[in-house]
């Protein structure tokens, strides 16, 4: 049996994680760091190719059903060395040990990070205060499961007997879009009988949209919510009441047939009327954006199927066990971190560019823009004292070849430095095969545009006229890393997730700071509740903000006829 968790980690608490007052970049291997890069800069692509004639190889990794590709970075064998040097500095080693185990890293609130025990298998022992948490994780999968195949199998049926056709998703942030990238990643994988929508924007407009043309009595609403008091999955859940009550004369015994919860609050859920028996749980230890392979992927999982979700659920601990055991320079993820590091902190860059080259994974860079951004987009240390170096990056994105006659002229003649992630599928989803060839020549020649450019004489000699020349040079020596995936099915896109997730924490222990808190969102939220108030009065209300904010409500209510 497996087992991961320690004495040491029954043991050691959140103030035992937090580093020492010292800055990151008074570590030996920062101050390393800094120095090769004043190096590297002036060390191009081409340069570190011509020298190096094995190097496709040598920066290059192949596991997880994945070819990792790192040779198109601007490293050497130091540069990763010393990004290694600089990760057991950090600890990065130990940190992975205590977010396994259970330990409490998330220090602001007291929290151990556990999403990783959302896919570890039966056998395997993970403790939080002192509870296995494990079979209680089995038990909600084990009653998803149920739930799904009901749903699937028209056995779960509406108020007037009528079969679900329809499921609507109603969350905000990673209830949202975790289920909402993955659902479109397997689509192939999907019942097509069923259709599943999405709503999250509190504009009422996405609702409208999202239930235009449905039958009440063929509808089922998710409406997935931690402390059933999020502003936007509220709002929207109580829409969907009134719309539901609108179709069945006000007959509130229909809700039970109508709406399933994903939340914490029971007594929240069965006050909106829910049966608390069709309320799927899950725990203070996952974060949002960690949440998909929770209650939270119920609609993912009535769409493709418990098998399907279960081998979803396999990619990711598939990739969790290679991040926990694998040394740190053949570990995909923490490679993978180490390297936006590099960039971000030595190199100058202030952004990194998400490229699949796939339909499929359309809703990807949206997803792991919030992963990433909301996890690491901190400006103080675990230890409460102000960073002096750059933290998150600026996650953004769209697919290939979309992205090729969008802003694909910016990485290669702009001016910024922007590393890119392509992720290629080797195995074609559908059945047009030389349109895949076609797109798969598009992502290899991109890389290779963006690494080595065209040269004035290259110009030259196919026949430019020199007074275009300068327009037309492409000087190359722009970074990417290629994720070649053998296909894109359930495991893989756990695999895929979870590569991202680790890159994530990666960074985080990098830069000392807490990944798996985000309180600047509650900060907007907070702001919201008072403005809401004064908005809609039918009195204006004394107001105590800034003046501009005071004359954009004021406007706002002249315009809605409100004095």
């Amino acid at each position: 049996m497996l087992t991961l968790v320690t004495e040491s980690s029954k043991q050691a608490g959140p103030a035992e994680l937090r580093n020492e007052a010292w800055s990151r970049r008074d570590l030996p291997a920062w101050q390393k760091l800094e120095q090769h890069a004043s190096q590297m800069r002036e060390t191009t692509l081409g340069e570190l190719f011509n020298t190096d004639p094995g190097r496709a190889s040598t920066f290059a990794i192949e596991d997880l059903g994945m070819y990792a590709d790192f040779s198109k970075n601007r490293i050497n064998t130091e540069t990763l060395a010393l990004l290694v040097k600089l990760a057991e500095q950090c600890g990065l080693e130990e940190k992975i040990t205590a977010m396994f185990n259970g330990q409490k890293i998330n220090v602001s609130e007291d929290r151990a990070v556990l999403h990783t025990a959302l896919r570890a298998p039966r056998e395997v022992t993970i403790e939080v205060d002192g509870q296995n948490v494990v079979p209680e994780v089995h038990e909600v999968l084990e009653k998803m499961a149920h739930f799904a195949t009901a749903v699937r199998s028209g056995q779960w049926r509406g108020h007037t007997g009528d079969p679900i056709r329809n499921i609507i998703n109603i969350g905000i942030g990673g209830s949202d879009l975790g289920p909402r990238m993955a659902y479109h990643a397997l689509r192939q994988f999907s019942d097509r009988k069923l259709r599943l929508e999405f709503i999250s924007n509190i504009d009422g407009a996405e609702f409208a949209e999202a239930t235009h043309g449905l039958d009440p009595a063929e509808t089922l609403f998710i409406v997935s919510s931690k402390s059933w008091r999020t502003l936007e999955a509220l709002t929207n859940a109580t829409t969907a009441r009134e719309w539901t009550l609108a179709a069945f004369d006000g007959d509130t015994t229909a809700i039970a047939s109508h709406f399933v919860a994903v939340s914490t609050n029971t007594d929240g859920v069965t006050e909106f009327g829910i049966d608390p028996s069709n309320m799927f749980v899950f725990w203070d230890w996952v974060g949002g954006r960690y949440s998909l392979d929770s209650a939270v992927g119920l609609s993912l999982m009535v769409a493709i199927g418990p098998e399907n979700f279960t081998e979803m659920l396999g990619g990711f601990h598939d990739v969790d066990e290679h991040f926990r055991t694998t040394p740190l320079e053949r570990n995909i993820p923490a490679l993978m971190g180490l390297i936006s590091v590099w960039y971000n902190n030595f190199m100058g860059a202030q952004s990194q560019a998400i490229l699949p080259y796939s339909h499929y994974l359309t809703h990807l860079p949206a997803y792991l823009q919030q992963l990433e951004m909301e996890s690491n987009g901190k400006h103080v240390t675990l230890g409460g004292t102000q960073v002096d170096y750059q933290t998150g990056q600026i996650i953004w994105g769209q697919p290939g070849t979309n992205g090729q006659h969008a802003f694909y002229q910016l990485l290669h003649q702009g001016t910024k430095l922007i590393p890119c992630d392509f992720i290629a599928v080797i195995e074609p989803l559908s059945e047009l095969e030389h349109q895949h060839d076609l797109l798969t020549a598009n992502i290899f020649a991109q890389t290779e545009g963006l690494a080595f450019g065209r040269s004035a004489q290259e110009l030259r000699d196919t026949g430019s006229p020199e007074e275009q020349i300068p327009h037309r040079h492409c000087k190359g020596n722009q970074p990417t890393t290629t994720l070649l995936l053998d296909r894109l099915d359930p495991r893989s896109l756990g695999s895929l997730i979870a590569v991202y997730e680790h890159k994530v924490f990666t960074q985080g222990v990098i830069w000392d700071v807490d990944s798996f808190d985000q309180w600047g969102v509650e900060l907007g939220k907070l702001l919201a509740d008072t403005i809401i108030d004064e908005l809609t009065a039918d009195d204006a209300q004394p107001m105590d903000h800034d003046c501009s904010t005071t004359e954009l409500i004021r406007r706002y209510r002249t315009g809605r006829s409100r004095k």
